[in-house]
């Protein structure tokens, strides 16, 4: 497979992502089927950080929910594959794919806006692209909260940025203001979010386990049929613990020549924390030692449950021809939630469109990801220091340290038990939940927005001070050493966009000059040349 064109020309790749790319932009495994497929991949980017084209990710990512950050060391692959009889090629078919390079999860956007170019591409080829290019360089940048009206090709494509402060379940709004625009808009109702139901239709019943699998982190392997089953049931598995981010690794779709293989096929050392899509029968053999195999046949809508796959144990998958299965040792901590099944059911015989399905079926993964979290938010919130405790003229007093025994101890009244009505061993969940890079993620971000949450209300309490009853006994080192310290903090402030009111900010600004206009003019010039 050959990179014959790249647009924009001045976007640069590695040789080892070029090759990466080529490989995961084609089936790997022959499928017979002719027509067009649509799928994505995930790509760890080689070589040393590039500027990308918006400087400011900063903004987007605290604004953006975490699960919709742009990434700052893969990049996502958005592939529409054709394949075409053609008695001129030595293979007999014509083999072509068009591929878009993202940082950002978009998946949804960006398979749209391949529908529409893919088809034109291959029929008029370069031209095509160079106006496509033009367009999308015109579209404004997402801005979490906005709607965005996006032109491409005589149309108009519509959607919504989702908003770090929406609700959790809060379905879209509907609202979009028409704006009377012509053509009417293609209106997507979400910018990421797939067919939960139609991906996770031959595992229906164990979504409780993948939920659990997923909260660990543990290591799993989808096996597909197809790139596009691949992708889509990886994509799926990720999306299962919002709002809480999955923050492990995870390649939707996989193959033989990736310059990972040999760190994910090694038996020397226990498999990564990652979900891995692959399609080619060549993995059944090398990745037999992993401790999760999902193995899935094609995707098909009908009328009924489709076909549950069973739970087997390892040892019975066999290397040539796998039965769709969930091949692991693993028990769940909790018990299955039957109501859940039952409902999807009477949905199947209603005959209730799919995205109904899979609202009720995001519900409960939200539901279910809520109960589990919202105990351990509750601790933590409870590590910070009182606000009395936060006086001007010190170094705000620190968090305290997260303890899992005192943790564990709040469960007994405060435990999911509240809010979920499933049974099971939740404490030993949360044991192995300790362990997982999901744990050390959640903590992490949580531990950091504390932090910015402590230096605003110093800052707050600093502006609340009489700093002039304060001056009256210091030395001039002392107050030099106050107003460097101010400083400090007001460039950090402004740095880290710590959540403080403009107004604190100018008035801690007004604050350091009033200080600097009270000592002897030599230190002043030196404080104001600092």
């Amino acid at each position: 497979s050959l990179l014959q064109l790249v647009y924009p020309y001045d976007f640069r790749l590695t040789e080892k992502e070029k090759t990466s790319i080529c490989y995961l932009s084609f089936p790997d495994s022959y499928s017979g089927g002719l027509g067009d497929t649509q799928f994505s991949f995930r790509l760890r980017q080689s070589g040393g950080q590039r500027t990308t084209h918006y400087e400011d990710d900063g903004e987007y990512n605290r604004e953006a929910p975490l699960t919709l950050q742009r990434e700052s060391a893969h990049y996502f692959g958005y592939v529409y594959f054709r394949q075409v009889k053609d008695s001129s090629m030595k293979r007999g078919y014509f083999q072509k794919s068009l591929v878009l390079v993202s940082r950002l999860p978009y998946v949804n956007l960006f398979q749209s806006l391949l529908q529409l170019i893919a088809p034109e591409y291959f029929d008029k080829l370069e031209p095509c692209l160079e106006a496509v290019c033009n367009e999308i360089d015109q579209w404004p940048p997402p801005v979490p909260g906005q709607t965005l009206n996006l032109p491409v090709m005589g149309v108009v494509i519509q959607v919504r940025i989702p908003s770090r402060v929406d609700k959790p379940g809060s379905s879209p709004v509907k609202q979009f203001n028409q704006e009377n625009l012509l053509p009417a808009p293609l209106v997507l109702p979400s910018i990421h979010e797939l067919d939960l139901f139609r991906c996770f239709q031959p595992v229906l019943i164990h979504i409780q386990m993948l939920w659990e699998l997923m909260l660990l982190g543990e290591p799993i392997v989808v096996m597909a049929p197809s790139p596009t089953v691949s992708s889509e049931m990886v994509l799926a598995l990720t999306s299962c613990l919002a709002p809480l981010r999955y923050c492990c690794d995870y390649r939707p779709y996989f193959t033989i020549h990736d310059s990972e293989f040999k760190e994910y096929t090694t038996r020397t050392q226990a498999p990564p924390n990652i979900v891995v899509g692959v399609t080619n029968p060549f993995f059944i053999k090398t990745l037999q030692h992993w401790p999760h195999i999902l193995r899935v046949g094609e995707l098909r809508m009908s009328g009924d449950l489709p076909k549950q796959v069973k739970v087997k144990k390892l040892a019975k998958l066999k290397t040539l021809d796998t039965k769709p299965g969930i091949y692991t040792s693993y028990k769940t901590f909790l018990h299955k939630d039957k109501t859940l099944i039952k409902r999807l059911l009477k949905g199947i015989q209603r005959k209730r469109p799919s995205e109904v399905q899979s609202a009720l079926l995001r519900r409960h993964l939200l539901e279910l990801t809520q109960s589990f979290i919202i105990p351990l938010e509750h601790y933590i919130a409870s590590l910070m220091p009182l606000q009395r405790a936060i006086t001007p003229w010190k170094n705000p007093p620190q968090i305290r340290p997260f303890r899992q025994e005192d943790f564990m101890k709040t469960l007994e009244h405060a435990g999911p038990q509240l809010t979920c009505v499933l049974k099971g061993d939740w404490l030993g969940l949360y044991r192995r939940f300790f362990k997982s890079p999901n744990f050390d993620g959640w903590y992490r971000q949580r531990h950091k927005e504390m932090t910015q949450k402590l230096e605003a209300l110093h800052l707050e309490a600093i502006c609340e001070a009489n700093i002039v009853a304060w001056m009256k006994d210091k030395s001039e080192v002392e107050i030099v050493d106050l107003v460097l310290k101010l400083r400090e903090k007001l460039v950090r402030a402004r740095c880290q966009h710590l959540p403080v009111k403009e107004e604190t900010l100018q008035r801690v600004a007004l604050y350091i000059e009033t200080i600097i206009g009270s000592l002897p003019e030599d230190l002043q010039t030196v404080l104001h040349h600092h």
